[in-house]
């Protein structure tokens, strides 16, 4: 895999320092030193596709915390979390369309009901190859609320 999104990051940073968007950077600067982090961690320099894995996270980390936040009623800091989320969606590749979700979960539901295996124990199974499929283009809470809902 090619190391293309670690310097279209750093130049995103450029940007928005240039531009003085404050809440843009932070989000950036975020996201680079939770990609730095796991580098140290690991001792070696990430993939794009390790690097798409941080932004996934990070993504669901936004997520759920609007989720929160509006439940708790606190409308302005679920408002800057939804200008963070906008802001990591933009590094994630262009988003699988409903029929190609379909389709991975159908082919995988096919491949591991072939290898015998059907209901709850094939969810693992099942999301496994839709995770590979569909990596970092779709929302697996949504994705897996589909394939339990096929299984059951």
């Amino acid at each position: 895999m090619s190391n293309t999104l670690k310097p279209q990051l750093s130049d995103a940073v450029k940007a928005a320092m240039r531009a003085k968007d404050a809440p843009r950077l932070a989000t950036l600067r975020f996201l680079l030193a939770a990609i730095q982090q796991k580098e140290v961690d690991e001792r070696r320099d990430l993939n794009d596709g390790e690097v798409t894995a941080i932004i996934e996270k990070q993504v669901k980390q936004r997520r759920e915390s609007i989720a929160a936040f509006e439940q708790a009623g606190r409308v302005e800091t679920a408002e800057h979390e939804k200008a963070e989320l906008v802001v990591l969606q933009e590094f994630l590749p262009q988003a699988a369309t409903h029929e190609e979700v379909e389709a991975a979960i159908a082919a995988a539901i096919e491949d591991v009901s072939g290898q015998g295996i059907t209901g709850g124990p094939a969810m693992g199974k099942v999301m496994a190859l839709v995770k590979a499929a569909l990596a970092g283009r779709a929302d697996m809470s949504a994705v897996s609320a589909q394939v339990k809902a096929r299984l059951m």
